[in-house]
């Protein structure tokens, strides 16, 4: 039994780390709420975010909350940003995803999404249905290509 607690707070310690691990970043704390509208993209460069970047962006973080409960690594990874992959491989984020599946089943959607965007990044607030431990503040998201990326590692 001692055996089994441990290795469930350990992946559960894991899976927080992974969640969170922004959560010190400048900026990302809940006293941060960003506006339900997004603000126009800087005119530098020509891979700008689309001007309807509320609409994207919220596409992209429903896309992954979904996509993190439902166990679908590969497309989870994907939204991931350049900087995040660089921190975990797949076959990791693969194993924290499964976990996250496991534990808390795919029925938790991203809601009441609002985000503050200047150019090419955003902080993004939401709230995860049925898991309001998940709910998140000015989480940060980055504009690669041509998608939103989510930057919070």
């Amino acid at each position: 039994m001692y055996t089994r607690v441990t290795v469930t707070l350990t992946t559960a310690a894991l899976l927080l780390a992974t969640l969170t691990a922004c959560a010190s970043r400048d900026g990302d704390t809940a006293e941060d709420k960003p506006s339900s509208s997004a603000g126009s993209p800087s005119a530098e460069g020509s891979a700008e975010p689309p001007r309807d970047d509320a609409a994207v962006l919220s596409e992209a973080v429903t896309a992954y909350t979904k996509a993190y409960f439902e166990g679908d690594a590969d497309t989870a990874y994907g939204i991931l940003s350049e900087r995040c992959r660089a921190e975990i491989t797949p076959e990791a984020y693969r194993a924290v995803i499964g976990q996250a599946a496991k534990d808390y089943g795919p029925d938790h959607e991203a809601e009441d999404i609002g985000a503050n965007v200047s150019g090419e990044t955003a902080r993004v607030s939401y709230k995860v249905t049925g898991l309001p431990k998940f709910d998140k503040k000015a989480q940060p998201w980055t504009w690669e290509g041509d998608a939103w990326k989510y930057d919070a590692c």
